[in-house]
């Protein structure tokens, strides 16, 4: 297919996004902004993270490379980026992140972008914003208390505005920014834009948890959920739907805001020259292993995201081979015209996408750490932070091994699709060929990442407004 006409990208990341909380991997799910992008586009039904949280995923969203493969320590430094490649191609470029600390420029990711605002602010010095800022779920209480004050002064003055009540997730704060970068530019750009909603604590504004739930007391859920879960009290199953209804609500609020970037495509007489791809870096438990959020684990529910592409004129279709990430750099220069550098991993789906092509049928390598307790969650820096797990997933197959414990587990998604199953002890069969074909991939891509993991160079120390919103999002 002739892509002569395509001249810009806008890649949409969402925190924490599992594949099935969206319609076009889930029927049940209300998400109709994201399912006409899925309805348009190039669906991937078996896309994978490289790694359980931000830190471990996104070297292979911006940059197509392994975390740890080159420095030894998290983030993309030293290392050629996909706004970095674009820009030597003279291509406008923008980054939009709503103050997820670990995509900052203290990690590298503000390489090559002309505008580039993490919205990671100044939280002041007393002890009551620090506080607040640490804890965004307070937050949200004492907004909450004032907003009827907000809604009638908003009706006074004639607004008619769809915001939610608050905005913890610094939602409008991106969405702002990017339709100022889209009215502000001219010729070809790469815009990238990173959505917190979906990352606990959840806290969406009422009207979305109404339309996605039959109650109508959208607040008391949240307050209920959120109390009784910041208490450390049991998580009942009332409690654990209420979480998944504040999480689905959340899914919904992010989508209102894309619709919202896809209007001003639109009005700026871009959205036919724009293509759009939409991935989550990561998903979210809801104990199918034991716990809620992500902690350091390799299982379906964490790796498995969503990904979409939608290229103007190209086909509809859905593709059932897996993929992971870090095929996005190397898919996005090649839509543009522009050569991928050497050093970066991914295939690119440019002919998947464009002609149906199949993509190459090479497993997906995940990677985590984990410390003696796996609900403990400092921040992860380098390799000296725990055990390595690493996970190799084909079409069908899990398997997750633990390199220091040389532990491992097996998994047959179609018979066991929340890998329950574990069939590692099977002494042959299919199970124990799927042992045998991966553990050397295992095996390779540890060594690959103790070359530098065992030099460790830290990152450095993080200043303490970093610090207070990474502490915001569970990492101590």
């Amino acid at each position: 297919m002739d892509t002569t006409g395509l001249s810009n990208v806008v890649l949409v990341t969402v925190d924490s996004l599992r594949a099935d909380a969206i319609g076009a991997y889930d029927a049940e799910r209300h998400t109709p902004v994201m399912d006409s992008i899925a309805n348009s586009g190039t669906v991937f039904e078996r896309a994978f993270a490289t790694g359980n949280w931000t830190p471990f995923s996104f070297p292979s969203i911006m940059a197509s490379r392994p975390v740890f493969a080159d420095t030894g320590s998290i983030g993309v430094n030293g290392v050629p980026t996909l706004a970095s490649v674009l820009s030597d191609a003279d291509v406008t470029t923008g980054g939009f992140n709503a103050a997820n600390g670990f995509l900052t420029s203290h990690w590298g990711y503000e390489a090559g972008f002309d505008e580039f605002e993490p919205f990671v602010a100044s939280v002041g010095s007393s002890i009551y914003s620090r506080y607040l800022a640490t804890h965004p779920t307070v937050e949200a209480w004492l907004q909450l208390a004032a907003s009827p004050i907000r809604r009638i002064r908003s009706r006074l003055a004639g607004n008619t505005d769809d915001r939610p009540f608050l905005d913890t997730s610094r939602m409008f704060d991106v969405e702002h920014a990017a339709m100022e970068f889209l009215e502000g530019t001219d010729g070809p750009f790469f815009l990238w834009v990173h959505y917190m909603d979906t990352h606990t604590p959840y806290v969406p504004a009422p009207r979305y948890i109404r339309e996605v739930s039959d109650g109508i007391l959208g607040t008391h859920r949240m307050l209920h959920a959120h109390t009784r879960t910041g208490l450390g009290w049991e998580v009942d199953e009332r409690t654990l739907n209420e979480l998944r209804t504040l999480y689905q609500a959340a899914a919904r609020q992010v989508d209102a805001s894309i619709g919202r970037l896809l209007d001003e495509l639109a009005a700026n007489g871009l959205d036919d020259e724009t293509a759009v791809v939409l991935a989550g870096d990561h998903g979210e438990e809801f104990q199918e292993h034991g716990h809620l959020a992500h902690y350091p684990k390799l299982y379906d529910e964490l790796i498995n995201v969503p990904f979409v592409i939608d290229v103007p004129g190209a086909e509809g279709r859905r593709v059932e081979q897996q993929v992971g990430l870090d095929t996005i750099p190397p898919t996005v220069t090649d839509l543009l015209g522009i050569d991928a550098p050497d050093e970066w991993t991914g295939d690119s789906l440019a002919s998947t996408v464009l002609d149906g092509d199949e993509p190459v049928d090479e497993p997906v390598v995940s990677v985590t750490v984990r410390g003696e307790d796996v609900t403990a969650q400092p921040i992860p820096r380098s390799l000296d932070d725990g055990d390595l797990l690493v996970s190799v997933r084909d079409r069908d197959w899990t398997y997750i091994r633990n390199v220091d414990e040389e532990t491992e587990e097996v998994y047959y998604r179609p018979d066991d699709p929340t890998e329950q199953d574990d069939r590692s002890d099977e002494a042959d069969g299919d199970a124990r060929a799927v042992v045998e074909r991966f553990r050397p991939v295992v095996d390779a891509h540890a060594e690959l990442l103790r070359e530098k993991g065992d030099a460790a160079a830290t990152a450095g120390d993080v200043d303490g407004d970093l610090g207070a919103r990474l502490e915001a999002l569970g990492y101590r």
